[in-house]
């Protein structure tokens, strides 16, 4: 049985080898301008305000981890309450990879891990809107365990630290989609933790080729077609057939990088009858042809 998520993460190719760890004590304020650049904390020891643009603030909590897919505008703060403009500072470096923000000679009183994540995909925007905007995990054990054996991994001198603790990143990164299900307002992660929801997406990849519509989605279901679209466009932040477009759209991309066939051979694999039907769904979502998609991957 194929599984929605593997497949996601695997052709995202999360890279987290960029972290750094981050003390704070007192008032403190950081804002942040990003260019879509996936965020994530772990956090140690504390508590955090976090504030993203377009959503309300979060309180993110010891043993709690959070990813932000493509962050944009977000501040993180104390949870000290004074006026923002009197305690907004630059983090300062005090050894390789260890900040101090907010009161340098004080103990600290919040430990975290922060960093930025790289996908490897030329496609991630893609994969990322299959994403929640903001993933925030917590109480789950698993995820502490992780998060206390990347901080013994940060604080180690052994071989081969750095290889190690990239391999943690990337384990907190899958749990955090995993465990983050339930909280997201939509997006696959949701979908998946939907009992009913989930088998329409595992139908869709386990055989983009078949030609699904939401009547057969929704007998898969058990559900009646109406029930189902609703259902399904709530959960997941869209309909059944756009989900099933953007799927073979992300696989169609995948296999024209890779080269991995010619235009009607990639067509009929993604789920279109002929060379010319693929083209013309590709080039509307896309932006241009598949073939000039393919030479350009390679450019």
């Amino acid at each position: 049985m194929i599984d929605p998520l593997t497949q996601v993460v695997s052709l995202l190719q999360p890279d987290l080898s960029y972290s750094k760890f981050v003390e704070g004590a007192g008032a403190w304020r950081v804002p942040r301008a990003e260019q879509g650049r996936p965020f994530f904390c772990a956090m140690l020891q504390g508590a955090i305000r976090l504030e993203v643009q377009g959503a309300e603030p979060i309180l993110v909590e010891q043993g709690d981890f959070v990813l932000i897919p493509a962050a944009y505008d977000f501040t993180s703060s104390s949870i000290v309450t004074r006026s923002p403009r009197d305690f907004t500072c630059i983090p300062t470096e005090t050894q390789p990879d260890v900040f101090r923000i907010g009161d340098l000679s004080a103990e600290p009183d919040v430990r975290m891990l922060i960093g930025y994540c790289a996908f490897g995909s030329t496609d991630a925007a893609l994969l990322v809107s299959l994403l929640p905007t903001l993933i925030h995990a917590r109480d789950e054990g698993r995820l502490t365990t992780f998060i206390q054996f990347a901080v013994q991994e940060f604080h180690s001198t052994r071989p081969a630290r750095s290889a190690v603790l990239a391999r943690l990143m990337e384990l907190l990164f899958i749990e955090a989609l995993r465990s983050g299900g339930p909280h997201s307002p939509n997006g696959i992660l949701r979908g998946l933790t939907d009992d009913r929801m989930a088998v329409a997406i595992r139908r869709i990849h386990e055989s983009p080729t078949e030609p699904w519509t939401v009547g057969k989605l929704a007998t898969a279901c058990a559900m009646s077609r109406s029930a189902f679209f609703d259902r399904f466009r709530h959960t997941v932040g869209m309909s059944p057939m756009e989900y099933l477009l953007h799927w073979r759209m992300i696989l169609a991309k995948d296999l024209l990088r890779l080269r991995d066939g010619t235009i009607a051979q990639i067509a009929r694999r993604v789920g279109y009858g002929s060379a010319s039907t693929f083209s013309v769904a590709f080039t509307r979502h896309v932006g241009l042809p598949p073939s000039h998609y393919a030479r350009a991957s390679h450019e």
